[in-house]
């Protein structure tokens, strides 16, 4: 699957800049629409895996971006212990694209530090589904 290649890429250049202190991701105006833009980039994709797989299986239509989660899950392709992460992803790929004059540079480079497991973890669940 195309998408699912393209997060893992968008996780590997997000992990390479793990190593940014916080000074340094403040400072560095690069860095931190680096990490924005990459950031919205693994959602994106996250999502569009997930609306993929909704239509393919012929699932409820998702209400919102934080719905295609919620489906995921009911449909037991998610766990439920990640399903509220990958809600507040859908929601933070929200304020990126359509609220980004509010931005929190801290709040993003926690979500660098401590959030992208999240991702790999969605990963997983998209391949044991795939491998069914």
């Amino acid at each position: 699957m195309k998408r699912l290649e393209l997060l893992n890429g968008y996780l590997r250049e997000l992990k390479s800049l793990r190593s940014t202190d916080t000074q340094t991701y403040a400072d560095n105006f690069l860095i931190r629409r680096a990490v924005e833009r990459t950031l919205q980039l693994a959602a994106e994709s996250s999502l569009d895996i997930g609306h993929q797989i909704i239509a393919c299986e012929g699932f409820r239509r998702p209400d919102d971006n934080k719905d295609v989660f919620v489906i995921l899950n009911e449909e037991g392709l998610l766990p439920s212990d990640l399903l509220l992460n990958l809600i507040q992803m859908a929601r933070f790929r929200n304020l990126i694209v359509h609220d980004y004059a509010t931005i929190d540079d801290l709040a993003v480079h926690t979500i660098l530090q401590t959030r992208l497991g999240d991702f790999d973890l969605y990963a997983q669940a998209i391949v044991a589904y795939l491998e069914r």
